[in-house]
């Protein structure tokens, strides 16, 4: 029996921001004797809770920080479209757009038949982990993208940066920015299209990618409809409590520049304490009474690799706001929801959609 849990608060949230700026900009850096390493030094003032809004003045990893991301323009359209299948409901093409810079590939379906007036409703289709050099266009997550894309909806599953042929290096989710700008860049090229509703466009994600939509969903929040599965890191402490038990996991090679940058950003700024103004701009969680939009959550109690906890304590938190809310809790399914779960997931999922794309 499935057990459906669902929320939908009206509550008034409100945040008070009591005490004075917590001062984070002083990073003073030092060679060794060598001039081989570096080490860092930070400078904080005690007892002080800062604000949730950008520092005056740049300081390291920045680009992490919902408010930077917030300030940042995502210009991208979709290039050249290279059709691959076609059956009665939808054309498959492969395609591009523009991410940083980079070339960023991705398989989009688009409906057979009259487009509506604007064009038609989208989804930004956003995968979770897998190990980037076994990850495939159009392999990965292929009955996902059926079914969803049968239902009359534009989905455009991007190939995160370093996955498959994507340019770029893989950064990961939590401590990085790249997949969530990656995502916000797709959103900005499926606007840009002749085909596509620029009003009515949604985000989903899997696992990994439930962070990845979240903090894009941070960034914009005009965005209508986000959808996760199984997701995880909403609030960066529940990181630290919950874990991640994914065997598929590859550490990436020491000499690499994530690898780099994950070490010197732990040196700099500690793991995440909810008394540190930078990592308090990091987590998404802190901007919930921006957000317009709504959420569904879909998560199987027996999911053994991302703890169903995340989103029960992501939802605890949405009780206290405006923002239309539900979990769906499965009690089996694992973390990629297969089985009855799976297609039970599915129908919400499109009767979501529909209802906040105003299909």
């Amino acid at each position: 029996m499935v057990v459906r849990r669902i929320f939908s608060s009206r509550k008034i949230w409100a945040v008070g921001c009591l005490g004075v700026s917590l001062l984070i900009g002083l990073m003073i850096f030092f060679k060794t004797a060598n001039n081989s390493s570096i080490t860092a030094v930070p400078f904080f003032t005690s007892g002080a809770v800062a604000p949730l809004s950008p520092s005056p003045s740049p300081f390291p990893f920045q680009e992490l920080t919902i408010p930077f991301l917030r300030e940042q323009k995502y210009p991208s359209q979709l290039n050249d479209l290279s059709e691959i299948t076609q059956n009665q409901n939808y054309t498959s093409y492969l395609t591009s757009y523009s991410s940083d810079g980079l070339k960023i590939n991705g398989l989009l379906t688009r409906p057979n038949g009259e487009m509506p007036l604007g064009g038609w409703p989208a989804i930004v289709f956003v995968h979770g982990y897998i190990p980037p050099k076994q990850y495939q266009t159009t392999q990965n997550y292929v009955s996902y993208v059926d079914y969803l894309a049968s239902r009359g909806f534009v989905v455009f599953k991007i190939d995160l940066r370093g996955h498959g042929i994507s340019e770029g290096e893989a950064g990961g989710a939590y401590y990085s920015s790249d997949y969530s700008i990656d995502a916000l860049n797709a959103r900005s090229a499926l606007a840009a299209s002749d085909f596509v509703n620029p009003g009515k466009i949604g985000l989903w994600g899997h696992s990994m990618a439930g962070n990845v939509v979240f903090r894009s969903f941070a960034v914009k929040p005009e965005i209508p409809a986000v959808v996760i599965w199984a997701g995880a890191g909403y609030t960066y402490q529940d990181l630290q409590k919950y874990r991640i038990s994914d065997a598929s996991y590859q550490m990436p090679p020491a000499d690499t520049p994530r690898l780099r940058k994950r070490q010197q950003l732990r040196q700099l700024y500690g793991d995440f304490s909810e008394d540190s103004s930078f990592w308090r701009q990091v987590a998404p969680t802190n901007y919930l009474s921006d957000l317009k939009g709504a959420v569904q959550i879909h998560h199987a109690v027996d999911d053994a690799v991302v703890s169903i906890e995340y989103s029960r304590n992501l939802m605890s938190l949405l009780d206290s706001t405006k923002i239309a809310h539900s979990l769906f809790e499965y009690p089996s399914g694992g973390h990629n929801l297969t089985g009855s779960s799976f297609t039970q997931a599915m129908e919400r999922t499109v009767d979501f959609f529909r209802e906040n794309l105003k299909n």
